[in-house]
């Protein structure tokens, strides 16, 4: 990937009012909580301005048993063709598959909750979960909407971001796959989160950082509840400039109809239960998902 550009473009096919409140004041003090009606105005519009570049008008509407509601958007209408060097196009055929790639133990199954009882987008449509002015609210940032933090590190650090992470380096690499237990763990807060996912990065953790990063993740900020939910991400700069989760800015191309990047997965594994991964193969710009059930073994 090269970091030069300031913005990347992946094909990927996915196969498997407002004002400001306060409570009563009570008799014992005079302290008063100023109204500040202006900026909230203010903050309103901007929301609204970013709801109408993020959703797109829709042709089929699905409203999913979690509350999430899917518009199924004409593919060259995603937000990766609002970017002045795609508009006007119309998505690509996929890439072949890599050489030697069997699909024989995969599934590509229903794995979502919107699509468990067989609704799904019409062809030359994709799926998209519709963002909400909830969702924009819960956001620390109304700009910075839809992305990470601007310092991420590779090694644990004492700032309250713990992860494990298992990695390979070289000099030349073309793609990379990796299974991934799903589960659904226990965020305390809103401002928490839990993920497991495929990160593929070039450069180093300063500002040439590029990365390509999908797999589930329980998100309350970002998503208002705790289910865990495919995602996608990807960065040119280091999470500073460029970059998104999902199809929240322009970058990732999608032209699978079946799976909504952002959606709630179900099912979920369990305690001496039922297993459930998911498969993500990233090969150079293509990015396969496929699923497998297990059953449990004592």
């Amino acid at each position: 990937m090269s970091s030069s550009s300031s913005c990347l473009f992946f094909t990927f096919i996915l196969l498997l009012s407002l004002f400001s409140s306060y409570a009563s004041p009570s008799n014992s003090t005079s302290e008063t909580v100023p109204l500040r009606p202006q900026r909230e105005i203010q903050k309103m519009k901007l929301i609204r301005k970013q709801l109408q570049k993020i959703n797109k008008p829709a042709i089929k509407t699905i409203h999913s048993s979690d509350g999430d509601t899917i518009d199924c958007v004409p593919s060259h209408h995603q937000p990766a063709f609002d970017h002045p060097l795609l508009q006007g196009q119309r998505p690509m055929d996929p890439p072949e598959m890599p050489i030697g790639y069997s699909q024989e133990n995969e599934s590509h199954e229903n794995f979502q909750l919107w699509s468990l009882y067989g609704e799904s987008c019409p062809e030359g449509t994709i799926p998209i979960r519709r963002t909400t002015e909830q969702d924009m609210l819960r956001a620390n940032s109304v700009r910075r909407f839809g992305r990470k933090i601007r310092r991420v590190r590779r090694d644990s650090s004492s700032n309250g971001h713990e992860h494990a992470v298992g990695y390979v380096s070289g000099s030349q690499y073309y793609g990379a796959k990796a299974s991934i237990n799903v589960w659904t763990p226990r965020v305390i807060s809103q401002y928490e989160f839990s993920l497991s996912q495929i990160w593929i990065i070039a450069g180093s953790f300063a500002g040439d950082l590029n990365t390509i990063e999908a797999g589930w993740q329980i998100s309350p900020e970002l998503y208002g509840d705790t289910n865990p939910r495919f995602f996608t991400y990807w960065t040119s700069d280091a999470y500073q400039a460029t970059g998104c989760y999902n199809l929240l800015c322009s970058g990732f191309v999608q032209t699978n109809n079946r799976i909504a990047i952002g959606a709630a997965i179900s099912p979920v594994s369990s305690y001496k239960g039922g297993q459930f991964d998911i498969s993500l193969l990233i090969w150079k710009v293509y990015f396969l998902i496929s699923t497998s059930k297990l059953s449990y073994i004592s």
